[in-house]
Parts: structure tokens; C-alpha cells; sequence
């Protein structure tokens, strides 16, 4: 089958959404959820939620594409962008600059129109590679002949031909106008946010503007684009689900960007994996809720030691501290001795901090105990206004 963008009616997209009602209406019902429960939480926890999710987003898009980066750099580049550190945080890792960059800049600028000279500093951004920027257009579009390819080296199979670069420039003036129109306030049609977000995803995928970097900016826009709707930084991680789904990702949009125009199946695909992701960022700003209410009811309680420890291990995130704490592991964080060590894990216990995991003897471990995250519920208003966030 030839590729979509060869069509006569390209890039008339259609689709049928009568299959995916309900769909958008859990969606819609989890972001009023979630956005109603931040209402009533204070403006630095709130905040919190948000690069939590900033820092996941820039992991998992960044690993779909084979890049890794370790979550203290991307945070800590976070903060020191947004002016949060006292002092400036070490970043051991610059790549991570320029993809926190990214981030910060999706949810900076979701409210105004997309231009051309944006998406040029978004790949200048996304370009960490030195060699690769001597090689290809940097903040352009490419100049060449693009195929996607995937595989075994040596058996590498050919998913995709881009249209020729000569016809890019036009593709993407055309992109960037229907993007503007669709978005809330603009001339054309209103499309439900998930919906427009698998359309202008694939849309981009397809004409593939860039040398590298497209899966990540085409991510970055559909967030945007769920943004536009809610008014306020979009609260999920896209990238999170898809990473976990990457080969089915790739299948899909193969699938979709040839043969007729007709993209049904790619927008019930994607539509679901954005409920999905609104539903793993529950969890996740859940958890930062919790993190907040245990320093608050035991921040003051704690010894270095233990403080340096309990940080530890909230690093790790919702998925927990793998196979818990135990003396051993406390001496290494602590570079304290065994006697130390039980006794501040002891202590721990006493103040409710930790729990014993079964087991016992030499190999006895501990979890750590959080609050549950009970903010209160509210109608859901816009983040936008929160001081807090003002940059984010």
C-alpha cells in the first residue's frame, strides 16, 4: 500500500468516532477528578505534581527513541530552569538540558498559536547528539530523502518513505494552520482534544519534517493539544504508556500512514492510550500528595540519617524502593555502622515511618509508610491562575 501523504485528498483525514463515546467521556470525568482534587492542595505540592510529571514525560519520550537519561539530571534541569533552586543543582548529564527544555517550554506555551520558528527551537533542543548535528539540518526542516526503518542491524526493514523534503515546507505551513484552527477559539471545527491529538499526531509522523527528534515533538504537540482544551498544563505522561507499548506504537502508525484516509482504528488506538495515561497519572499525583503529607507529619522527626534515607527511597517514585530497606542498605546511604543502623530502623518503626516486611532475622526489611493522599474534592477550576505554577 502507498503511503497516505500520496493520496489526492491528502491531508483530508477522516474517521468515525461513534466507537469511542464512552471513551472520551472517562476521560473528560478523570481530568475533572483530578483537577478538582488539586484544587484544594497547596500551591507547592501542586506544583510538585506537576514536574513530577514533566520528569516522566521527558523519560519515556526520550526512551522511545533509544535515549536514556538519569531522573535526578532531568529533575534537577528542571528546577534550575524554573528558577526553583536556591542554588543550581548539578545536571552530570547536559542531554538533559535540552529535553527538560522541552518540557518546560510544552507547558509554557500551550495558549499561543504554533509557528514555524518554534518547532525550529524545539529541535534544536531535542538534538543532543554532537555528531548527529554535524551531519543533518539543526532547527530546519531536512534537506533529504527520509525512510523509517526498523530491525536487526543488517535486516533493517523500511516502515515508512516521508514525503520528498522539497514538499515539507508546505506540509508543515499546511500542518501549522489546521493546528492553530482546531485549537479552542479557532476557525475551524472543535475537535474533542484525544481525537485531535491522534490526528495531529499522526499528521506530523507522516510528513516527518525533521532529520530526528519527530516522535518527541509529535508527542510534545498532542500534549499540547490536550492542554489547549483543559485550559492548564495537561496532567498525564503520553509517553509513559507508549513507551511501554512501543512496538504496538510503531505498528500502528505504520499501519495507519498508508493506504486510504481513512484513520479510524489509529484514533481509537490513540484515544485510548490517553485515557490510559490520565489514569497512570492518577497514581502518580497521588503519590506526590502522600509524599507531601508524610514530610509534614514527619519531617521534623527525623535524624540526618534517616531524613537522607527516607529521601532515598521516595526517589524511586510510586513503584516503591525495590525489596525495601534494611540495615545493610541503610549503611551504605548512611556510611553508618550496623549498630547505627539498627537502631535508626528501629526508630523508624516506633514512629510509624516504616513497617516491617515478612521475613525476619538477618534479611528482616522495611517499607515505608505514607499517608493516604485524602485532598478534598472540589469542582475543578483551571491550574493557569495558581501563582505557584505560573511558569509551568
Amino acid at each position: 500500500m502507498q503511503p497516505i501523504w500520496k493520496h489526492e485528498n491528502w491531508p483530508n483525514l477522516t474517521w468515525n468516532a461513534d466507537s469511542i463515546q464512552n471513551v472520551l467521556y472517562r476521560y473528560a470525568a478523570e481530568v475533572n477528578t483530578m483537577t478538582g482534587r488539586l484544587d484544594g492542595v497547596d500551591q507547592r505540592d501542586k506544583r510538585d505534581s506537576l514536574i513530577d510529571l514533566m520528569v516522566t514525560e521527558a523519560i519515556r519520550t526520550s526512551q522511545i527513541e533509544g535515549e536514556h537519561y538519569d531522573r535526578d539530571d532531568v529533575r534537577s534541569s528542571i528546577r534550575n530552569q524554573l528558577g526553583l533552586a536556591r542554588a543550581p543543582e548539578p545536571v552530570r548529564d547536559r542531554r538533559a538540558n535540552g529535553i527538560s527544555a522541552l518540557m518546560i517550554s510544552v507547558r509554557e506555551t500551550y495558549q499561543t498559536p504554533l509557528t514555524q520558528r518554534r518547532l525550529f527551537e524545539w529541535h534544536d533542543l531535542v538534538m543532543t547528539d554532537p555528531n548527529m548535528r554535524k551531519r543533518v539540518p539543526v532547527g530546519d526542516w531536512r534537506d533529504s530523502d527520509m525512510q523509517v526503518q526498523s530491525g536487526p542491524i543488517g535486516r533493517e526493514g523500511v516502515h515508512f518513505i516521508a514525503p520528498p523534503p522539497e514538499a515539507v515546507p508546505g506540509a508543515m505551513d499546511a500542518f501549522i494552520d489546521w493546528f492553530n484552527a482546531t485549537a479552542p477559539g479557532g476557525q475551524a471545527e472543535q475537535l474533542p482534544a484525544p481525537i485531535r491529538a491522534a490526528v495531529l499526531h499522526l499528521h506530523f509522523e507522516t510528513i516527518h519534517p525533521f532529520a530526528d527528534g519527530n516522535g518527541r515533538i509529535g508527542r510534545a504537540l498532542s500534549e499540547i493539544a490536550l492542554s489547549q482544551e483543559l485550559g492548564s498544563p495537561v496532567l498525564l505522561s503520553l509517553s509513559s504508556v507508549i513507551q511501554k507499548r512501543r512496538r504496538e506504537y510503531y505498528d500502528e502508525l505504520k499501519r495507519a500512514s498508508h493506504g486510504d484516509l481513512d484513520i479510524t482504528r489509529w484514533v481509537e488506538w490513540f484515544v485510548n492510550i490517553v485515557l490510559q495515561a490520565q489514569l497512570e497519572s492518577r497514581e502518580m499525583i497521588l503519590f506526590v500528595l502522600a509524599r507531601a503529607r508524610f514530610w509534614k507529619q514527619h519531617g521534623k522527626s527525623l535524624n540526618e540519617r534517616q531524613d537522607r534515607t527516607v529521601k532515598r527511597m521516595l526517589r524511586e517514585g510510586v513503584g516503591g524502593f525495590t525489596g525495601g530497606m534494611n540495615a545493610k542498605k541503610y549503611m551504605a546511604i548512611t556510611e553508618c555502622s550496623k549498630a547505627t543502623a539498627t537502631r535508626d530502623l528501629s526508630a523508624l518503626v516506633e514512629l510509624g515511618v516504616f513497617r516491617q516486611l515478612p521475613g525476619g532475622g538477618r534479611s528482616t526489611s522495611y517499607e515505608l509508610i505514607l499517608p493516604e493522599a485524602d485532598a478534598p474534592m472540589h469542582p475543578s477550576h483551571p491550574l493557569k491562575s495558581d501563582p505557584a505554577i505560573t511558569r509551568i
